[in-house]
């Protein structure tokens, strides 16, 4: 029986989850760090791929210490997650910028213990929000991570702009890379700390006004999360192993694109003849946009997918994002097109992460998805690897052949195939049935 009761307005929560991810989607402006970090007469000079290792690294670390968070949030409560997070991705950053500067040091620091950070705390804005909000999972999921998107944003173009600000200030007497690592270090660990000041569960048994739960014995149960699945009883259906091959497919694309795109933009662009310091700045304003439509993707993906359904959704979502990676490689050999095509990619790889956990308590339960969406969001972590690496592999290999901007339309071609698998599977994929439901 649900409790009308006067609790905190829910509201809260959404800007308290915007506050977290906002530092947490750090790691997608990576791309900003990369022409700096690969520059042969630069400090670092380290590979292309190995840039991306950094970045695979902190992305497959965030999706495995995701599964160990959901298991502790049931233990230990949301907040105590959310403060750990806040803590190790800022000390993460703190140590990156006193003590990175080696490939190494790198991997160890923003790698795997801002990665780590990310996974602590990732998941608490999705599972309280979902639990406040039960009437618009979709919305919410896609608010709750919608700063992820939006923080990438922020933090390319402050960086873009504290490069040479830190060097003059002689921040520490550090380069320009790690001084920035130091600021946002600092600077995430205040904000996620702030933010989870809300990241409490709402009181048993409490609803939102208006709101009627839907009967787990409802032939429709199924579909809106009202029967909450175990994890072991969610491994054992097919339909988990659906929705982590679709996610797997689909966030490769977007993560590959993440990873590559600077350097993409730049060989791109000055193969047809415009000059490395326009080309770059061109694929900085690609990386900006690609950041603005990843958060708004976040929105609206989620949103719609409460009107038409997170089937349908997804392979809308997969079969688009499929399509313009077939192009991007011709059209992004154009300024404009750059552009444009980094704005449908981000929009679609955004709406992956309003779109897979609300799928996630939909078929697996409401109740159930903090625990439960690490699971699936392991797909990312795989995919944070396979993705960026491809992209490093062959810009390495250009670099070394001469090749030059030709190698790249490879890649892209795979990210394509992957995304249409993903939609193709996504049409088979129907709701799990459990044959009991006594723990519904």
């Amino acid at each position: 029986m649900s409790e009308r009761q006067d609790v905190m307005n829910r509201w809260w929560v959404v800007i308290g989850a915007v506050a977290i991810q906002l530092c947490l989607g750090a790691i997608y402006a990576w791309s900003v760090f990369t022409p700096k970090l690969t520059d042969p007469n630069g400090i670092y000079a380290f590979s292309a791929k190995q840039a991306m290792w950094v970045f695979s690294l902190g992305l497959f670390v965030f999706a495995v210490v995701m599964v160990i968070s959901g298991r502790l949030q049931a233990k230990y409560g949301p907040r105590i997650l959310a403060v750990s997070g806040g803590i190790v991705l800022g000390l993460g950053y703190i140590l990156g910028g006193l003590l990175g500067s080696s490939f190494i040091s790198q991997m160890v620091f923003i790698g795997f213990l801002g990665g780590a950070g990310i996974g602590l705390a990732y998941v608490v804005p999705i599972a309280v929000g979902v639990k406040w909000f039960p009437d618009k999972k979709g919305l919410i999921t896609g608010l709750a991570v919608a700063g992820f998107g939006f923080g990438a944003l922020i933090w390319v173009k402050s960086a873009g702009s504290w490069f040479d600000l830190l060097d003059k200030l002689d921040f520490f007497g550090l380069g320009g890379v790690q001084s920035v690592f130091l600021l946002y270090g600092i600077i995430f660990m205040i904000m996620v700390l702030l933010g989870s000041i809300v990241m409490v569960d709402p009181p048993r048994g409490w609803l939102p006004e208006g709101y009627t739960p839907p009967d787990a014995n409802d032939a429709s149960a199924s579909l809106n999360g009202a029967i909450n699945f175990d994890t072991g009883e969610m491994l054992k259906t097919p339909q988990f192993y659906m929705t982590f091959l679709t996610f797997l497919l689909s966030a490769l694309a977007g993560l590959m694109v993440i990873g590559c795109i600077k350097l993409f933009g730049i060989d791109a662009l000055s193969s047809k003849g415009i000059s490395v310091t326009s080309a770059s700045a061109v694929a900085g304003t690609a990386m900006a946009f690609y950041a603005i439509f990843n958060g708004l993707g976040r929105i609206v993906w989620g949103s719609v997918s409460d009107t038409i359904g997170r089937r349908l959704a997804i392979f809308l979502m997969c079969a688009l994002q499929g399509i313009i990676m077939a192009l991007f490689y011709k059209l992004g050999s154009i300024s404009l097109g750059l552009i444009v095509c980094a704005c449908i990619i981000g929009f679609n790889f955004g709406g992956n992460f309003a779109l897979f956990p609300a799928v996630t308590a939909d078929y697996f339960g409401n109740i159930t998805v903090g625990k439960n969406y690490g699971w699936v969001f392991l797909a990312y972590g795989f995919a944070g690897i396979v993705g960026p690496q491809i992209a490093g592999y062959f810009k390495d290999v250009a670099q070394a052949s001469g090749t030059g901007a030709s190698a790249w339309s490879t890649p892209f071609i795979i990210a394509s195939a992957s995304c249409i698998l993903g939609a193709v599977i996504t049409l088979v994929n129907k709701p799990p049935k459990k044959l009991s439901n006594k723990r519904a």
